[in-house]
């Protein structure tokens, strides 16, 4: 039997952190989404349904939510199992998505804890040198 790939190593070896990075990218996205709408869905749809009899909005901006959320579901589920983000967490964050506003507060605590276990690069290791700067100089300098 073989055992797991650690964490952050894929299977082919090579390093997770770009895949992390874009699923987070993803469920970021998503997240704020499906958190605009249903806060219009709620805050100004709802109202207007109920209080002024016009239900344009909820037709409109309902079934758009639904197929959103599925996709904000798939999202997270893609993260969580990136990441062995536990079963509890990974279904508290899911259904973040149905509290307006909640998805927002979640979508910066997750991504805070992501990029603070997978994305941020270990203590003492040197930071990576952009093109066209010296390793110690700014990008403007240049030799007299």
């Amino acid at each position: 039997m073989t055992d797991l790939p650690a964490p952050s190593r894929t299977a082919g070896g090579r390093s997770a952190a770009p895949a992390i990075r874009a699923a987070l990218l993803r469920y970021r996205v998503i997240a704020y989404v499906v958190g605009v709408g249903l806060i219009v869905l709620v805050c100004i749809g709802l109202p207007l349904k109920y209080a002024g009899g016009n239900s344009a909005v909820v037709a409109a901006v309902g079934p758009v939510h639904g197929v959103l959320y599925v996709v904000y579901l798939a999202a997270t589920f893609d993260l969580a199992s990136r990441t062995r983000m536990p079963l509890p967490r990974m279904v508290l964050v899911m259904l973040a998505g149905t509290i307006p506003f909640l998805s927002f507060v979640a979508e910066r605590w997750v991504s805070g804890q992501i990029r603070g276990q997978f994305l941020t690069p270990p203590a003492g290791a040197a930071a990576p040198v952009r093109p066209g700067t010296a390793a110690g100089g700014s990008a403007g300098a240049t030799a007299r």
